[in-house]
């Protein structure tokens, strides 16, 4: 005990694990389908021939949501679907193939047979156990024949491409991180055979610093120290060629395991860590008092914002410091509202702590252009300040500053006659009169009255 099922994307479908009672989201899910299928997963029924002495019924599950999945949904209700993750070996092999293509448009024949050779190698590394390799055993048999590779037409990149390129995310067992190294070389290589030079600058770049974190404190990575050092001069690419590109995928990728690689301690690390805890604060929307946290909310009505900001041309005009009037203002928060009837001005007062800002305020702040500091900052720099302009106040002086600081912040609103009421009589019977001189009231007036109408 305890007995515990870790997956990633294999627990949406298609398992199921009846004694299955505690279930956790450890990550972030988009997909609406995905998300009710997990969920699916702890409605599964134990069968009274398949209990177990420490799962003997099961009536209940729970679910531990760990990164706000129902909030999400509750904002997003369709949810969004995200694009699938390409394997390194797909991108590869995708890659030599754009390779091949490009270097016939510019009669490079020795970059085709050269490309040809390593794909080749790659397919051989193909699974032959895997089911998926036998079910496309027969259109595989084609490659054995060495009249497919003595010229690649069109027809043929395109049975590559949409046959057998797919089959390469069975590839399992290699070295991904030579492999991503590898890839990235090619890529380089595919941008040079082009007019892109902007984009082979930033490629190239990108590869220069990779090699320089190789760690040269390591015995057989310091064994390529002369190419690790001169692949990182100019000098090295104005001569480039595809001989040099081989020798930086032969003998470098190898070593790029070693990156970040660090040295296991003996015996097990002790750690003395300090639970860091937060409170997390809600807030309630629509007719039927829906609440979410108020970092979600602010995260959904930040991320609509900035998506409208490349249609709108209100949003545009804001984010280019120009005014605008305040008929464009209630049009801007009128398409908010439509776009999400959850967005309002009383609702982002709340999550953003600001009882005054304007709806624009907020905008302003959502987009970087100004900094709308919440009501406990902008009250409690004023106190600073005032205190700071005053450095001979006296310790009940202080104190009272303080009771009335966390007045303020409570109440949201302050009127003369409080100055003298409980709880300030509990400094002084007669209140602020008992504390302050008439000149040193009536600064502290001017200053509730300035934040208060902020």
């Amino acid at each position: 005990m305890p007995r515990v099922a870790i997956s990633v994307d294999m627990m949406d479908t298609g398992i199921d694990v009846l004694e299955l009672v505690n279930l956790v989201f450890a990550k972030p899910v988009y997909s609406y389908t995905k998300f009710w299928q997990m969920i699916g997963r702890g409605t599964r029924l134990l069968e009274s021939t398949k209990m177990k002495p420490w799962c003997a019924e099961k009536d209940v599950f729970l679910i531990l949501d760990c990164w706000d999945n129902f909030e999400y949904f509750k904002l997003n209700p369709k949810g969004k679907e995200l694009k699938a993750q390409i394997p390194i070996p797909v991108k590869l092999f995708g890659l030599r193939l754009d390779k091949i293509e490009r270097a016939k448009e510019i009669g490079e024949s020795a970059i085709v047979s050269n490309e040809i050779i390593k794909l080749r190698k790659q397919i051989e590394s193909l699974p032959q156990n895997s089911i998926v390799i036998m079910e496309a055993k027969n259109d595989l048999q084609r490659l054995d024949d060495e009249n497919f590779w003595m010229l690649l037409t069109s027809e043929k990149l395109e049975f590559l491409r949409s046959v057998v390129k797919p089959l390469m995310r069975t590839i399992s067992g290699e070295d991904f991180k030579a492999m991503r190294f590898e890839k990235d070389v090619v890529e380089i290589s595919l941008v040079g055979l082009t007019d892109e030079n902007e984009k082979l600058g930033t490629l190239k770049e990108g590869l220069v610093e990779k090699i320089s974190e190789l760690p040269l404190s390591v015995n057989i990575v310091a064994k390529e120290r002369d190419l690790i050092m001169e692949s990182q001069t100019n000098k090295f690419w104005s001569t480039i060629s595809e001989d040099k590109y081989d020798l930086l995928i032969e003998r470098l990728s190898p070593l790029m395991k070693f990156i970040d690689s660090r040295i296991t301690p003996l015996g097990p690390a002790k750690f003395d860590l300090t639970d860091i805890t937060t409170k997390k604060e809600f807030i309630e929307f629509g007719p039927q008092n829906e609440s979410v946290s108020i970092a979600k909310y602010r995260e959904m009505v930040e991320e609509k914002v900035k998506e409208l900001t490349t249609t709108n041309p209100i949003l545009q005009k804001i984010q280019h410091g120009k005014p605008i009037t305040e008929e464009e203002a209630t049009e801007l928060a009128n398409e908010l509202h439509d776009e999400n009837p959850h967005i309002t001005i009383d609702l982002l007062r709340r999550v953003y702590n600001h009882r005054k800002a304007q709806f624009i305020q907020f905008i302003r702040h959502i987009l970087g252009i100004e900094i709308l500091e919440s009501f406990p900052e902008t009250v409690a720099k004023s106190f600073d300040t005032f205190i700071q302009n005053h450095s001979y106040l006296t310790g009940r002086q202080l104190q009272f500053l303080d009771l009335l600081k966390s007045y303020i912040l409570d109440k949201g609103e302050l009127h003369k006659r409080n100055l003298i009421e409980s709880p300030f009589t509990m400094i002084h019977p007669e209140g602020i009169r008992g504390v302050f001189s008439p000149q040193e009231i009536n600064e502290i007036i001017v200053l509730t009255e300035k934040l208060l109408a902020a």
